[in-house]
């Protein structure tokens, strides 16, 4: 049990009423978890409104209720408390019910169109071959050490996340690791932790569907850099023209830059990149890294940024960042018997599928072909579409344009939107196999000896989600079957 004002320190609210000496046993913002003498949280979600059961959370159990807007009939002997936004004040008095972990621990957000789970699952990698007991939060897995733990968005709510800090902090963890999305800035999921530093990776064509416009998208990953407190550091790729928008009004007190082309804090030149690495110079020194593409040139440079305002030796970082591989399903390859390559990349933005295929293009040889399997999911932003395929036949010799994750959508209209993008001349080059598996199949037995093939769109998941269930499908899996 805990006590109701300890819960409720630094929370700004409108009005009091009722009992705040009383002590909680949870806290929930789902009417269907609530327990006796529990603290239930009103959140005005996108699918539901939490105002709308807050009598079945008191029937349930809940003594406490935090809203945005009282019920027209109070019930006697329940406390409320009213928040003008119910969503930061749970973030809020989740972290002070689990003890405020994040301020025990060094928490690094990393934020950004893309990148995000490469950069955190290399600082995550990094650090615990340096010697760290450390945890990581990203779109692939939560992992504590060797302890991997499932996820389903990238990142979580705002009670599920103090409790993997707590249980971080409880298994001796110094250092956590984090992706942090745009929806979870949004949706104040975030409010309450308390940020050691902050990384952001670049800002592209994303999430329309959820932002409604791109101002929308760049201010709600403005939000991390916003909420760092004075102890914080800031660290911006500042080859994308939103990384100084990042540092403006930002009180982190340091505040540094990293750059492949700009002078910058953290500066890199990129001296070979090749379908095996990259060659770097860092400081005067070359040196070799197993991740593949100027876009990873990128990511490696903002872990190694971090790591040094971390405080860790140079040299030690760049020893071991060099032997670490990509995170699952990030440009991952696998060799045919045939003589030809796949790769599995999880590009699902236009700007990621360019840099991907750029990549590709750049290091292929004279009759090497480019055949790519893309997809665009449904229920989500429809205007990247045309552009995803477009892009495909711009920079590959075949293109297979198939499902990705349709959610609720026919995967056909998905389609039709993503052909609208394909130009008159690369028709020819263009096929439409609506199941991924039939596309990933045609693409093996179109390749011959020393072709490349991309499969984009999914990378780490296995499974594709069709009129609102999961069935099982993994990339990398079908591929082997077919190689």
């Amino acid at each position: 049990m805990h006590l109701l004002s300890d819960i409720l320190i630094g929370t700004k609210l409108t009005l009091v009423r009722g009992d705040v000496s009383q002590s909680v046993k949870s806290i929930h913002f789902d009417s269907r978890e609530v327990q006796l003498d529990s603290l239930f949280v009103a959140v005005v979600g996108l699918q539901s409104d939490g105002h709308d059961y807050i009598l079945t959370a008191i029937k349930a159990g809940a003594k406490v209720i935090i809203c945005e807007t009282l019920p027209p009939n109070l019930v006697s002997g329940v406390t409320y408390l009213l928040s003008l936004d119910s969503a930061q004040t749970l973030g809020i008095i989740a972290a002070n019910f689990y003890g405020r972990p994040t301020e025990q621990l060094k928490v690094l957000g990393v934020t950004g169109t893309n990148g995000k789970t490469t950069t955190a699952t290399l600082l995550f990698a990094l650090f615990r071959k340096l010697g760290y007991s450390s945890g990581l939060i990203s779109t692939v897995q939560n992992q504590i050490n060797e302890e991997v733990l499932s996820t389903q968005y990238t990142t979580p709510d705002a009670l599920r996340m103090q409790a993997l800090f707590a249980k971080m902090l409880k298994q001796g963890c110094t250092h956590c690791f984090m992706e942090v999305s745009s929806h979870a800035l949004a949706q104040e999921r975030t409010a309450g932790i308390h940020f050691t530093g902050a990384i952001f990776t670049n800002l592209t064509h994303d999430h329309l569907d959820f932002h409604e416009t791109f101002d929308n998208y760049l201010k709600a990953k403005k939000k991390l850099f916003d909420m760092l407190p004075s102890t914080a550091f800031a660290l911006v790729n500042i080859d994308d023209k939103r990384g100084n928008v990042m540092l403006q009004n930002c009180k982190a007190k340091v505040q540094k830059t990293f750059s492949l082309r700009s002078p910058a804090d953290f500066k890199a030149k990129l001296l070979e990149n090749t379908l095996q690495g990259l060659l770097l110079e860092i400081h005067q020194k070359e040196v070799w890294f197993r991740l593949i593409g100027d876009f990873n040139a990128y990511n490696l440079l903002g872990v190694w940024g971090a790591a040094a305002l971390l405080g860790e030796n140079e040299e030690d970082v760049l020893t071991e960042l060099s032997g670490l591989q990509t995170a699952p399903g990030r440009f991952e390859q696998l060799t045919s018997p045939k003589g030809f390559t796949a790769i599995v990349d999880y590009a699902h933005t236009p700007d990621a599928l360019e840099n991907v295929l750029k990549t590709i293009w750049d290091l292929k040889s004279t009759g090497q072909r480019i055949i790519t399997v893309v997809g665009c999911g449904g229920d989500r932003d429809k205007t990247k579409r045309p552009l995803m395929a477009k892009i495909a036949c711009q920079l590959s010799d075949v293109v297979l344009l198939t499902s990705d994750n349709p959610r609720s959508e026919d995967p056909t209209e998905i389609l039709n939107d993503m052909q609208k993008g394909v130009p008159t001349l690369d028709k020819d080059k263009v096929q439409t196999v609506v199941l991924r598996e039939d596309a990933i199949r045609q693409a093996c037995m179109l390749a011959q000896p020393k072709d490349i093939i991309l499969v984009a769109g999914k990378g780490h998941e296995t499974y594709q989600e069709i009129k609102g269930q999961r069935f099982d499908f993994d990339d990398k899996k079908m591929l082997k079957k077919y190689l």
